[in-house]
Parts: C-alpha cells; sequence; structure tokens
C-alpha cells in the first residue's frame, strides 16, 4: 500500500492517523504542494482530482479521504474506526463530518492561495479568514462534545473523528486560533497525541518534512 500525500495536509494526516489505527503497513510517497506537484500530469494520472492523499492498493488508486476512510474500515473491518451502534456511528459522522465539509473548503491550500495572488489580501487578512470559519465550525464541535460529557475520546478510543479532528487543530494552532475555550477537544488532542500512532503520522515525522519553522 501506498499512501502519495503531503507532510502538513490535514486530509493527508488524517487518513496516515487511520491507516495507523488499523496497524496497516503503507508506504509514503511525497507529493511536494510548494512545487504544485499535484497539478502535474504525472500525478493527475493517478488523482484527476487534482489533490492529496490518494492511496494506491493492488494497482487501484483511491481518492478522498473521507471516503477514504470508510473504505478502509471496510476493506479492513479489524480495528473498526466506526463503532458498531448506529447512533454512535452518526455521532462520529456528525462531528468528522462538519469539520472535512464545512472547513476543507474553505481553507485548503487553493483557497488561501487564491486570496493572497488572485484577491491580493495581506497574510493578517487571510489569518483573520481562517479563524472565522474554525470559530464557526468548532464552537459547535465542543459543545456537542460537552453535551455528551465526553473524555479523552469521543467514544472511548480514538477512531474516525480523532483521526480527523486532530489534523484540524493541528492547523488552528498553525494560525493562532484561540483553543482555550475548547477543553473537551484539547483533551482529546492531548490523549491522541500521546498514542504512538498519532506519533507516527504527526507532520514532523514524516519523510519530506522540513521541520523547519513555519513560513507558510
Amino acid at each position: 500500500m501506498r499512501l502519495h500525500a503531503y507532510y502538513r495536509s490535514s486530509t493527508s494526516y488524517r487518513l496516515r492517523i487511520a491507516l495507523n489505527l488499523k496497524h496497516l503497513d503503507y508506504e509514503v510517497v511525497p507529493v511536494d504542494l510548494r512545487k504544485d506537484e499535484q497539478r502535474g500530469d504525472a500525478y493527475r494520472a493517478i488523482n484527476p482530482f487534482g489533490g492529496v492523499p490518494a492511496l494506491e492498493l493492488n494497482g487501484r488508486f483511491y481518492a478522498q479521504s473521507m471516503a477514504m476512510l470508510e473504505w478502509l474500515d471496510e476493506r479492513f473491518p479489524d480495528r473498526a474506526l466506526l463503532p458498531r451502534d448506529t447512533e454512535d456511528r452518526f455521532a462520529v459522522r456528525e462531528l468528522a463530518y462538519a469539520i472535512a465539509t464545512e472547513l476543507h473548503a474553505p481553507l485548503n491550500l487553493p483557497v488561501l492561495q487564491y486570496l493572497k495572488q488572485e484577491l491580493g489580501h495581506d497574510q493578517p487578512a487571510i489569518d483573520t479568514w481562517y479563524r472565522h470559519w474554525l470559530t464557526k465550525t468548532l464552537v459547535p464541535i465542543e459543545a456537542k462534545l460537552a453535551a455528551r460529557g465526553a473524555g479523552d475520546f469521543l467514544l472511548g478510543a480514538p477512531g474516525l473523528f480523532e483521526a480527523v479532528l486532530v489534523p484540524q487543530l493541528y492547523n488552528a494552532r498553525r494560525f493562532d486560533f484561540d483553543l482555550g475555550s475548547m477543553p473537551h477537544m484539547r483533551r482529546i488532542e492531548d490523549a491522541c497525541l500521546a498514542l504512538p500512532e498519532f506519533i507516527a503520522a504527526h507532520p514532523d515525522n514524516q519523510p519530506d518534512s522540513p521541520r523547519t519553522p513555519d513560513t507558510r
């Protein structure tokens, strides 16, 4: 199995977490978004969407991270990412898809580049944009977690929700988003980042990470 990915991409990060939680062996194939490698003909031949990640298995390529997460659970059912109970499955999907659908679209790299290069916004304005959308979605997620009385994990063990949440919080910190009023998310993040599966998936531990201060 090969994962075509960029070290700091939140969608790539969530796939690494999921693969690690399932104890699946995979090789990371770096795709450098800074050099627009994802837009080149060679990469689009395996992923016409021109984004990361893409997962390669037995000569077939899979795209779209949320679809891949659910496919992984169906293809490799051991160490399930989704719980068996219908209501619990909905709770996981509700929160995970809130992040994936409400945040990824306005906050992904092509959008941020368009704001800067085409519309002429400076970095402080882009940071404000980023934090606005984070607030819109993370505040209700925190409220949902509080209402459930969530502990270290949403449902007692890390799964699909945590695989989606932790990368988003990583990006939120890059843009100086204040998580001080979100103790449930911070507790979940702390518990996850102590686990070897999450440590191995962290952007700093990827083969294409420069391990240098963020320059955005």
